[in-house]
């Protein structure tokens, strides 16, 4: 079941590649169907997946290397499965907002979108590590081409950022992982045990650091998320960002005990900086990109900050947010995405007074932002609070930082849907400009209300995550 997770999307890429169409729709009516698929396919898989058994399931394990040990191993575990199903949600809302708009070589284009999903899928799934490393560097192929080719005017040196920090970073795991199988005698997590070399750690530390990101490595992000297209940053800022944290949770916290004890203070450091700088710089963002973009960049130093609490309560907070801000990021980029479509501009100064005469758009995003600021009862209030409560075992002066940026993030929020929903009608904002439309809501509002079901029920994820969290130092 793993596997056909993985090669559904991947092989609906090859399909999508080589069928000679005959017309711009046709492939993008095949990539939807695809991805459509492969929800259903995960749906499937948690119907039939035993959370009380713990432990890998619906696992592969095939010889791959015998000389070097190394196998390709994927499973599903209880926390990954929830990751897994983010990375699909998202996928398809991503796939059919680019088939609806009607990107330019469409095959090319949502091929290169199922490619991705497949490679992060595989990513959260792979149980070896030069299987996870295949994994990782695969997700880099289509996003290179996405950014590159179907960015906007910048995309060439946002391409350029972005590769030369991944690739810094893949080298320097390359390295430790090689140095971990070896030293080990098994590139497999399950029989790899407990490290301790400080430098191993740090080379998987500092390749999830630079794709999270986290202070002070995100100098690619800001171009990044402003020249994709926006169902490619929401992928970018809601999934790939996450295999970063995923990384972090379950390779370098469990198989580094001493090192995580060690330098879990200069991380927590760094994580601090980056949640009050991101969101001082959110706030102060002229545009709507750039606010969800150093949003982002705060939301997942805050999630490091949950997982290097290294206890049940921030861990459980870490996977709830990892998933609450994958959604809500999603949702904020299409809803930009389609800002931009009718006013040409995603500068707020320019707009203004979008909630008139088009309420679907001001329900959608005034939803998505009251959630985004995390209101009691939401469940990003609840993934939050897990967060602190569990930081603050470490310190309170960790969860001061942390209750200050969450009241930063209330007012960029609400300075954003201001801006765009509420005072003057803005000067590019045409009287005409329609409200949103059946196949934007159709890609939306699943994602919102995925958020809405999450805030009446968040332990359906965290009551089903605790199996790794009990042994971290």
């Amino acid at each position: 079941m793993t596997t056909a997770l993985i090669l559904v999307p991947v092989g609906g890429a090859l399909w999508v590649w080589i069928t000679p169409w005959k017309n711009t729709r046709g492939p993008g009516g095949l990539a939807l169907l695809i991805a459509l698929v492969e929800l259903a396919l995960w749906v499937g898989t948690t119907a039939n997946f035993d959370f009380g058994r713990g432990g890998l399931q619906f696992q592969t394990d095939t010889v791959w290397f015998e000389d070097l040990g190394v196998s390709y191993h994927v499973g599903l575990q209880d926390f990954t499965l929830w990751l897994v199903g983010l990375t699909v949600l998202v996928s398809a809302a991503a796939i059919g907002y680019g088939f609806w708009v009607g990107r330019e070589r469409p095959g090319a284009y949502l091929g290169l979108l199922l490619f991705l999903e497949g490679a992060v899928i595989g990513v959260f799934t792979a149980q070896d590590l030069l299987v996870f490393y295949v994994f990782w560097e695969a997700m880099l192929i289509p996003l290179y081409v996405l950014i590159g080719v179907w960015g906007g005017p910048g995309r060439l040196g946002a391409t350029f950022k972005f590769v030369a920090y991944t690739m810094a970073g893949s080298l320097l795991m390359l390295v430790a992982i090689i140095a971990a199988g070896l030293s080990a005698g098994s590139f497999d997590l399950a029989e790899a045990g407990r490290h301790q070399s400080v430098w191993i750690f740090l080379g998987f530390a500092a390749a999830f650091a630079i794709k999270a990101p986290l202070w002070p490595f995100h100098g690619w992000l800001p171009d990044a998320y402003r020249e994709s297209t926006p169902e490619v940053a929401g992928m970018l800022s809601g999934v790939v960002s996450k295999a970063a944290a995923y990384g972090f949770l379950a390779i370098a916290i469990p198989q580094f005990p001493g090192a995580v004890s060690d330098w879990r203070v200069p991380i927590l450091v760094l994580a601090s900086i980056g949640l009050v700088y991101g969101s001082l710089l959110a706030f102060r963002a002229p545009d709507l990109r750039g606010v969800i973009a150093y949003s982002s960049l705060a939301q997942m130093n805050l999630i490091v900050i949950g997982l290097f609490a290294t206890n049940a309560s921030g861990n459980d907070g870490a996977l709830l947010q990892m998933v609450n801000h994958g959604l809500i990021s999603a949702a904020l980029f299409l809803l930009a995405g389609a800002v931009e479509r009718r006013t040409a501009t995603g500068q707020l100064g320019l707009l203004g007074g979008m909630a008139r005469g088009r309420p679907v758009l001001a329900t959608v995003l005034i939803t998505t932002g009251v959630i985004a600021l995390a209101v009691p009862g939401s469940t990003a209030f609840a993934g939050e609070f897990l967060i602190l409560n569990g930081i603050f075992a470490q310190g309170w002066g960790w969860a001061v930082v942390g209750a200050v940026a969450i009241v930063l993030a209330a007012m960029y929020m609400l300075r954003l849907i201001s801006a765009v929903l509420h005072e003057d009608v803005g000067s590019a904002v045409p009287v005409e400009a329609l409200d949103l439309r059946a196949a934007e809501i159709g890609v939306i509002v699943p994602l919102v209300a995925v958020l809405l079901f999450l805030s009446f029920w968040p332990a359906v994820i965290t009551d089903h995550a605790l199996q790794l969290f009990g042994g971290l130092p």
